[in-house]
């Protein structure tokens, strides 16, 4: 079978030797994101058909208002992960404290807990633009048996033992990385199988595209403000193409492939920066340095900082390493 043809099942079950803890259970858990992905799929490509869209009535722990479609892709992760009984514990950015699984099972003997932002980007979904999902996964660092603690999910990126997305677009790909390399799996909606469309995924270590909200300058550190002058100054290679979908899946999705930084600093509005680092920005750390690239909150590496709080903010610098590399120059 050549490689290209080969679907995310088939590729799975040849490469579980290479993940550290071979057990089966990381295989079983990327399944179950596999499945909750194609269900989450079909009802966002079901919107404006349905009664999907528009906001659900509710905020979340963060104070943002709810899409029906957080909810349901919530709800669809959740318990897809907990109807087949692999993890012990899941903390979602739509949530205020983590669920601990084992009090369902009181023979629960799983190691690994999911952190996950169920819809990235969902108030766009009303405009047709791409959504996704980002998921990030652990192994516990407390007894195999007992209920899980905050300390399970409040470790440093470096922990990973995998992370990964779901881009709902134009055509719907899981990306994913145990720390060998990045793999990109598109969907046949056909027949509802991801085959193997981009093996080996990798950032350029120089682009041309610069991801960020400019209407917000005004608020941006003067070191931000210098490096997106640099970006437009007619140099070189430059000016730089400015491209900003406001999903971060996408927007990370298009610099993997096309090569380019996407930035979201801290601001007078966000002293502490807007994305979260537990189910956002560690999981795409993670699938940056494997791909390549590099992932900084404008200082120091994504990966290495020490979580205090499950819905932590930190600024985000992501994408080919050496521009991330040169906004960094500038931020010191």
């Amino acid at each position: 079978m050549e490689e290209r043809n080969k679907t995310l099942g088939e590729y799975i079950i040849e490469n579980q030797n290479a993940f550290q803890y071979s057990t089966g259970e990381l295989s079983r858990i990327i399944n179950s994101i596999r499945l909750a992905a194609k269900v989450v799929n079909y009802k966002v490509n079901k919107a404006g058909l349905v009664d999907i869209v528009g906001a659900a009535g509710e905020q979340n722990i963060q104070g943002e208002d709810q899409q029906k479609l957080d909810v349901f892709a919530n709800e669809t992760f959740i318990q897809t992960l907990i109807n087949r009984n692999i993890v012990c514990g899941i903390a979602s950015e739509e949530n205020d404290d983590f669920i601990s699984v084992n009090s369902l099972d009181e023979n629960n003997q799983n190691k690994y807990v999911v952190l996950m932002d169920p819809l990235d980007g969902s108030s766009n979904i009303d405009v047709n633009v791409s959504v996704g999902t980002i998921f990030s996964v652990f192994r516990r660092v407390t007894p195999v048996g007992t209920p899980v603690t905050s300390a399970d999910f409040l470790q440093k990126g470096i922990h990973q033992v995998a992370a990964g997305y779901v881009v709902y677009g134009t055509s719907t790909m899981l990306v994913y990385t145990t720390g060998h390399g990045v793999n990109g799996f598109t969907l046949n909606p056909a027949i509802g199988t991801f085959y193997l469309s981009h093996p080996n995924m990798q950032f350029s270590k120089d682009g041309n595209i610069y991801s960020i909200n400019e209407g917000n300058y005004i608020h941006f550190p003067q070191g931000v403000k210098d490096y997106l002058k640099y970006c437009q100054a007619e140099e070189g290679e430059r000016p730089y193409t400015s491209r900003y979908i406001g999903s971060l899946v996408s927007d990370f999705h298009r610099n993997m492939i096309k090569g380019g930084i996407y930035i979201y600093p801290t601001s007078s509005k966000a002293p502490n920066g807007k994305l979260r680092l537990l189910y956002e920005c560690n999981p795409m750390a993670f699938i940056a340095e494997q791909a390549g690239g590099k992932a900084s909150d404008g200082y120091g590496r994504i990966m290495e900082i020490e979580p205090t709080e499950l819905h932590q903010r930190v600024p985000f610098f992501c994408g080919s390493y050496n521009m991330v590399e040169k906004a960094e120059e500038f931020m010191k």
